[in-house]
């Protein structure tokens, strides 16, 4: 089965919905005037049961079906990214230093337009729970959510998500079971020497010697103690000293991020960096302090869900666009949270030759929105089968 003929003829109210709501950016928990444009659409479409202010500003709305049965959770994030937009179309970002720039302006629709089809059909058996997750790119509106009691309030018993590709063929659907997304870490290294004349460096405890070799013993954690078969990414993006071309600072701060699909890679990890870090300044006489944050864990599908998940994609754009054991990717998601709580699936979902999310000229192609939509409604219709149909 192709996408759904019903849902193909909404492109033209999906392609608006994504513009209007490409135009009002929100960030993080703050996303009132999107879960408002949500909220108002599906009380268009007959949607009664909807529960609002979860993580601050998320939505969940109920659609029951023509039987009962089990719940089936669909996510779709709303936040935008702190940024500002240089895409150069009609309908670009109206909010100084806010852009849509990773596409949930389109998971949002892509969810709508799944919604407003259950709706007019309720062609399945059960409940399906549509989750509008504020705060994905930085405070963790899935955890928040999942904290928060979500899963166990509204009965839901598997969850799944999907997120636009560029540089994956359009309308090609990626997935693998297992990791499929990295953790996230971040870490602070502050240097402590001792400041003075830049004629005199003798006089001083120089910490921007200690940053230089501290970065590169840094590297040595991958290539010296990660076995190979293991992926694991650890980025120095920041180095902060100094104020005057004649000035030994008395600081120095290293900056970065990690990246780890297994546990035992994240520990390892951590205390390496600590270790060297802290070993580091005492080779120059001198004292660090590592501050080392653990963000979004890594996101890991289930199995059987995914290979259930590979069936519906393969139902919806056909078993040839469809690459069921796609490489891990080293982003990272909070949808990881959900996918802790319950067992389910997350998706990748081609978008073409096209700016990178997180790209200022980045936009989301309108195409794919009606194969994003049908793939979430068929989802819910071969996951929860009518009797006739099982």
């Amino acid at each position: 089965m192709p996408v759904l003929n019903r849902i193909a003829d909404y492109q033209s109210d999906l392609t608006a919905w994504r513009r209007h709501l490409h135009q009002i950016p929100e960030l993080d928990l703050d996303c009132f005037k999107t879960a408002a444009f949500v909220v108002e659409k599906l009380k268009e479409f007959g949607v009664t049961d909807i529960h609002e202010g979860i993580a601050t500003s998320g939505v969940v709305a109920l659609i029951h079906g023509n039987e009962p049965g089990g719940t089936i959770g669909l996510r779709a994030d709303m936040d935008a990214l702190p940024m500002d937009e240089k895409s150069g179309v009609d309908y670009a970002s109206t909010i100084p230093g806010a852009m849509h720039a990773c596409g949930h302006d389109g998971h949002t629709t892509m969810l709508l337009g799944a919604a407003r089809y259950l709706a007019e059909t309720r062609n399945f058996a059960g409940t399906v729970a549509l989750i509008f997750q504020p705060a994905e790119e930085g405070a963790g509106g899935g955890r928040i959510m999942v904290e928060e009691g979500m899963m166990e309030r509204f009965g839901i018993d598997e969850v799944y998500s999907l997120h636009n590709a560029p540089g994956t063929p359009l309308g090609e659907i990626h997935v693998a079971p297992g990791p499929v997304m990295a953790a996230v870490d971040t870490f602070w290294i502050d240097i402590t020497g001792v400041g003075g004349h830049g004629a005199a460096p003798e006089e001083t405890k120089d910490p921007i010697m200690t940053a230089v070799a501290t970065v590169q013993a840094l590297q040595t954690i991958v290539s010296r103690n990660a076995p190979a078969l293991h992926q694991v990414v650890l980025t120095v993006t920041q180095i902060h000293s100094g104020s005057g071309t004649n000035i030994v600072p008395d600081t120095a701060q290293i900056v970065g991020t990690v990246r780890t699909f297994d546990p035992g890679m994240r520990d390892m990890v951590q205390e390496r960096l600590t270790t060297i870090a802290q070993h580091q300044a005492q080779v120059f006489d001198m004292r660090a302090e590592v501050t080392y944050e653990r963000g979004y864990p890594a996101t890991i599908n289930d199995p059987a869900k995914t290979a259930h998940a590979i069936k519906v994609a393969q139902d919806v754009v056909g078993s040839e666009r469809v690459d069921g054991a796609t490489q891990p990717r080293m982003f990272a998601e909070d949808f990881s949270y959900m996918l802790e709580a319950r067992p389910g699936s997350y998706v990748f979902l081609g978008m073409g030759d096209r700016p990178q999310c997180h790209h200022p000229a980045y936009d989301f192609d309108d195409q794919i929105s009606p194969i994003g939509a049908s793939y979430f409604a068929r989802l819910v219709e071969m996951t929860l089968p009518l009797a006739k149909d099982r």
